[in-house]
């Protein structure tokens, strides 16, 4: 099992949207880093850590889990799509998505601030100045010392 952090911009998508749906394509992921994670690396099960940014506090507010394989997401192809991809054709998509899966709500957000205070968590990519990537892949004992801080 592999372990990955999605951020998401509440106001667009929450975890209480994804609770409501159950399993939701995460699409709309439109950097290539990301996309290759979700194509190349992600497999059903992997767990999820989901991260609200924009918000206040900023942090990690829950779970998830992989519920599919990737597959083109539906929306390069449609004109009428803020994510539209005129180069992308149903023969050669350039964006994938998978679906994820609501496992459940932390009883409290774990902030940005206290992740990077945190010496266990040190090295687990979100911390890091400068890092915009929407999906991210976490270590296992980070994972792990996440969870813990979701339990107190």
């Amino acid at each position: 099992m592999a372990y990955w952090l999605m951020k998401t911009e509440p106001e667009a998508f929450s975890i209480d949207d994804l609770k409501q749906a159950g399993v939701e394509p995460w699409d709309g992921i439109r950097n290539y880093q990301a996309r290759n994670y979700m194509r190349d690396t992600m497999d059903i099960g992997d767990r999820v850590l989901i991260y609200h940014s924009r918000n206040q506090p900023i942090g990690i507010v829950g779970e998830a889990e992989v519920a599919s394989k990737a597959y083109p997401d539906p929306t390069q192809f449609q004109a009428d799509s803020k994510y539209f991809d005129a180069k992308s054709t149903p023969e050669n998509p350039r964006w994938m998505l998978v679906d994820i899966r609501y496992l459940c709500h932390y009883s409290r957000v774990i902030p940005l601030s206290e992740l990077k205070q945190n010496p266990a968590l040190e090295g687990m990519l979100v911390i890091k100045r400068g890092m915009r990537l929407s999906i991210q892949p976490v270590e296992e004992q980070h994972y792990l010392a996440v969870k813990e801080l979701a339990s107190t």
